[in-house]
């Protein structure tokens, strides 16, 4: 067993590192504590699903025209309830809002830098049959005047301007993974202590890897480039056939890609043109994460973190991963015709 003794906490990691943050002044890590403790709470909550009425359908839909399970409520209420206590942020974006919620600074006046998009429970139908499910988060500074009310361009930047961006997994250990543009670090939870302790310092992606994540029952709905690929992946060659592993959740997939090398795919299918994935809840922050940790993320022509966003719950495709997986599966596109 691991001696945590001998590991660094959250929150010694983030003292100890408190120089190498972008515009460092304290708010960014008093941010990712919040963070920290929200997760806390949910995490205590998904642990006792199965013993409490919370598993299901809450009997509501969110923006998005998708039924809310009962935990999507919960995540999504303590999330914002925790960020907006602690005086730091200006606003928030949650995939289960249909608008922003704008969040004064503790004289009134407008003042907090910082702004946060979160998909609070990812892969929520997972909880019914006691799988994982996660967190994302992504964090901006703000781009309209200090002392003004938070506007919808804070929130529609495009991801290369994150200043930090991270997931919580809530698996068989909870842990909680994140950037500030100077690699990617994990932290697992004690549940004894309620701590998190150091475990996974500077992850990376492999150069390459034997997993390819993926809904396959949409294959009808790819295109030509991606099915092509997906039949590369699946070829007897010496170093393939591929392992097809898709949890549908898109925080355990990429996580176990990180660990194990692999590529997270999720492209258009069928009416839903532009993808199915929101390009600033969850294709923005698992981009930066994937370039922080050496991988690569694209729509399969173009670089997720330099799309400009145009709505709050923008859709988009996403393929990221081990870098030559993502390049050789960009060839496949490039020359579908």
């Amino acid at each position: 067993m691991t001696n945590t003794n001998q590991k660094r906490t959250l929150g010694e990691f983030i003292f100890d590192n408190q120089s190498s943050f972008p515009y460092s002044t304290g708010e960014l890590s008093k941010l990712i504590n919040a963070i920290r403790l929200a997760a806390k709470i949910t995490n205590h909550e998904v642990n006792k699903a199965g013993l409490v009425d919370i598993l299901g359908d809450a009997g509501i839909t969110n923006v998005q025209g998708e039924d809310q399970q009962k935990l999507d409520v919960y995540a999504n209420e303590k999330f914002i309830q925790t960020l907006k206590q602690r005086g730091i942020i200006c606003g928030i974006a949650s995939e289960e809002e249909e608008d922003f919620i704008a969040v004064n600074s503790s004289d009134g006046k407008n003042n907090n830098k910082y702004v946060v998009l979160i998909d609070p429970l990812d892969g929520s139908s997972n909880i019914d049959v006691n799988a994982s499910v996660g967190t994302i988060f992504s964090i901006y500074r703000r781009i309209s005047p200090l002392g003004n009310p938070v506007e919808l361009k804070d929130f529609l930047q495009p991801g290369k301007d994150q200043v930090a961006a991270g997931y919580v997994m809530y698996g068989t250990s909870t842990m909680l993974v994140f950037t500030t543009g100077n690699g990617v670090n994990g932290f697992t939870l004690n549940p004894a202590l309620g701590t998190f302790y150091h475990s996974h310092p500077n992850m990376q992606f492999p150069e390459t890897g034997r997993i390819y994540s993926v809904n396959e029952g949409n294959y009808v709905h790819f295109s030509k480039g991606v099915k092509a690929y997906i039949k590369y992946c699946q070829k007897e060659e010496e170093d393939r056939p591929y392992t097809s592993r898709y949890i549908g959740s898109m925080v355990a997939d990429f996580h176990r890609n990180l660990i194990k090398g692999g590529i997270y795919m999720y492209p258009r299918i069928g009416p839903k043109q532009n993808g199915k994935l929101r390009l600033t809840y969850e294709c923005n922050p698992i981009a930066f994460l994937t370039e922080q940790a050496k991988g690569k993320a694209t729509t399969g022509t173009k670089r997720i973190m330099d799309i400009e966003p145009t709505e709050l719950h923008q859709r988009e495709a996403i393929f990221c991963g081990s870098i030559k997986m993502v390049e050789k599966l960009e060839e496949f596109i490039l020359n579908e015709d």
